[in-house]
């Protein structure tokens, strides 16, 4: 099955399922740039990039996939670069564009202003985020645009590093990184226990937003133009889309 990455975005918990039975083709503007199929011998769906690769850098130390461990030895000592580790590739991230970091700054402080007096708090990256999809399975790194985090009393280490999983997360598209947050990083957040995901496109100026429950997509709703984003998780936290994006 050929669909294309707007409908998978739409409707991403239905191909999750039809995954488990047939592979589904995930193009964007007529090229195909992933892959959604179930494990042979497995009823799990997982996805792949194909040989079209989104044109920021990616690094892998060795053929095949790299280790958590192997991760850890490339950036441990680079305060210079920021890199995300998902699946077993690593990625080196580029600078932010203006239109980028104007959408984050002007929600920053609408998050920040909504949370004022709530025990959850919004930050921006860089910070980075480790997530499992099962107990057994090496930690994703990633730095997530922004995110809401509402249990920094619990999951804080002796060097002041959050080890939790964020309640809500933000990705703002750029070129580069497009079929990474719309696929990947969508599956990558569903399965790992974030409960709200807000894709926010400045390229159309759209914001769309999951919210997922046990691993599935449970609601999606996409706003545009003069419309304003309301907040699956948080009753009350709202955007109006004019605030955030550049005229």
């Amino acid at each position: 099955m050929i669909v294309s990455s707007t409908e998978v975005q739409n409707n991403f918990g239905k191909y999750l399922m039809l995954a488990a039975k047939e592979a589904i083709i995930i193009t964007r503007n007529g090229i195909v740039c992933a892959k959604l199929q179930s494990m042979e011998g497995d009823s799990k769906p997982i996805l792949q990039e194909s040989m079209v690769q989104e044109s920021a850098k990616s690094y892998h130390l060795k053929r095949g996939k790299a280790t958590y461990e192997e991760f850890l030895e490339l950036t441990s000592d680079d305060e210079v670069n920021r890199y995300e580790f998902i699946d077993g590739k690593i990625y080196l991230l580029t600078s932010p564009t203006i239109t980028h970091q104007f959408v984050v700054t002007k929600m920053l402080i609408i998050f920040g202003e909504w949370f004022q007096e709530s025990k959850c708090t919004p930050f921006t990256a860089p910070n980075d985020i480790r997530l499992k999809r099962g107990h057994h399975e090496e930690p994703n790194v990633v730095q997530p645009d922004l995110m809401v985090i509402c249990d920094l009393d619990v999951h804080l280490d002796n060097n002041d590093y959050y080890t939790g999983v964020p309640s809500l997360t933000v990705e703002v598209l750029s070129e580069s990184t497009q079929s990474k947050d719309l696929v990947t990083k969508l599956d990558l957040y569903m399965t790992s226990g974030v409960k709200e995901y807000w894709i926010v496109n400045p390229f159309n100026k759209e914001v769309t937003l999951y919210r997922f429950e046990d691993g599935e997509v449970t609601n999606t709703l996409t706003y545009k133009h003069r419309e304003t984003a309301q907040s699956f998780l948080f009753e009350g936290l709202s955007v109006k889309l004019e605030q955030i994006f550049r005229s």
